[in-house]
């Protein structure tokens, strides 16, 4: 295999992190766009896996859809680049998402996302592996990577656990895990971050590019093209980040019972029930491209567990949604709904939002949840606030709308 590419001074900084030679275990690259973060990851795993026979290597993200149309693109092309055939150097089974090296070594592709039905993350249980990429981490939750990082056990390099993680700037775990003490100097030694930032791509830069990033709203700019990680800082959120953490916390619940569903749309979304206790949060369940009559009876079932009247459980009526509300009987929600103070809000859904926000600032709301922490942290971080539209009413951008973007 013939092939030397170049590599900018922050890649050379996070290559020599993942040498053998380094006792860094852990390595954060990124913090803004076109870094070079995706070229450097799949390079790094595919270097490991054909120097290293009967190694393995993981290569996640939160999606398995994302990674297969994005990650691993880039993972395909290199391979090609640098002369490796499928069929020769390598095989890959779709079904099993694992590539077969020529000499023993292995890829494993993961999917890392959080799911109600897996908080503990049982799924990662057996898995052994030499090393890890994790692309686009700040799209995981922090126990996902804790758990994979326990997994680098198998036929290790040079003895040392090695994992490498992209990322552009969040307020999530990984702000407080490891950008903050980095800023601060308090980085433990295990572990690194090395801030690449579409400045410092100077093997192939992209004027264009840049021209595109800088016409982008001011928190998007600061954020993905300045590797700004205090951009959301700004006036379009909605919920403080402080306040969304201290609503993690063990208290005596009090009220009535109630249950709140989003049902899944069109088979593409998970449906997820929420069991409150007055405004405590005390149950999640998650239910993934299941018929209405299964959603239904789970409905039913959470209900009589909890001794829950169908006129305090609330569903999605958007889409499907209807068929489960028309089945139980029970309240129905319409995104889009008019508002109660139509004169404040454009529908039901920003009302709704921003009521929650008033009452969490408030501190009477209360998630008995922990093990979900990140999700609900970075699902309601994700909202932001619209520019006001001409009569003033208040509306928000919600988190399918920014992904769009």
């Amino acid at each position: 295999m013939s092939y030397n590419p170049t590599f900018n001074t922050k890649q050379q900084a996070a290559l020599r992190h993942l040498s053998t030679s380094s006792k860094v275990e852990q390595v954060l690259y990124g913090g803004g766009v076109y870094g070079g973060k995706t070229w450097l990851g799949c390079y790094w795993q595919i270097m490991r896996r054909v120097k290293h026979p009967n190694t393995r290597g993981l290569i996640g993200r939160a999606e398995l859809k994302k990674l297969q149309l994005s990650t691993m693109l880039r993972f395909w092309e290199l391979c090609s680049q640098m002369g490796l055939k499928a069929g020769e150097h390598y095989t890959y089974n779709g079904q099993l998402n694992m590539i077969r090296w020529f000499n023993g070594s292995e890829t494993i592709l993961m999917d890392m996302a959080a799911t109600p039905s897996d908080p503990d993350f049982h799924r990662f249980g057996s898995l052994e592996i030499t090393d890890y990429f994790l692309d686009e981490v700040a799209e995981m939750t922090k126990k996902a990577v804790d758990i994979i990082d326990t997994r680098v056990r198998y036929n290790l390099i040079g003895g040392i656990p090695k994992g490498l993680m992209s990322c552009n700037p969040s307020k999530g775990w990984l702000y407080n895990d490891i950008w903050y003490p980095w800023k601060k100097d308090l980085l433990p030694p295990h572990k690194a971050f090395v801030e690449a930032l579409l400045k410092d791509n100077t093997v192939s830069p992209d004027e264009v590019y840049e021209a595109k990033m800088m016409r982008l709203p001011e928190a998007d700019r600061k954020r993905l093209l300045e590797g700004d990680w205090d951009y959301d800082e700004s006036i379009d959120w909605i919920y403080d980040y402080e306040d969304l953490l201290r609503c993690f916390r063990d208290e005596e619940s009090k009220g009535d019972k109630y249950i709140s569903a989003d049902i899944a749309r069109l088979g593409k979304d998970r449906t997820v029930i929420c069991v409150w206790h007055g405004l405590h949060l005390i149950e999640i369940h998650e239910l993934r491209k299941q018929p209405i009559t299964t959603v239904v009876t789970n409905v039913r079932q959470i209900c009589d567990k909890h001794g829950i009247k169908l006129s305090n459980v609330i569903c999605d009526e958007d889409g499907v949604g209807g068929g489960v509300v028309d089945s139980l009987k029970c309240r129905g929600f319409l995104n889009g709904g008019r508002a109660k103070q139509p004169d404040k809000f454009t529908n039901q859904k920003a009302e709704c939002y921003f009521k929650l926000a008033e009452l969490i600032e408030q501190n009477k709301v209360v998630f008995k949840v922990q093990s979900f922490r990140d999700v609900i942290v970075q699902e309601l971080d994700m909202i932001r606030r619209r520019t006001p539209e001409a009569d003033g009413k208040l509306a928000v951008i919600s988190k399918d709308e920014i992904a769009r973007m």
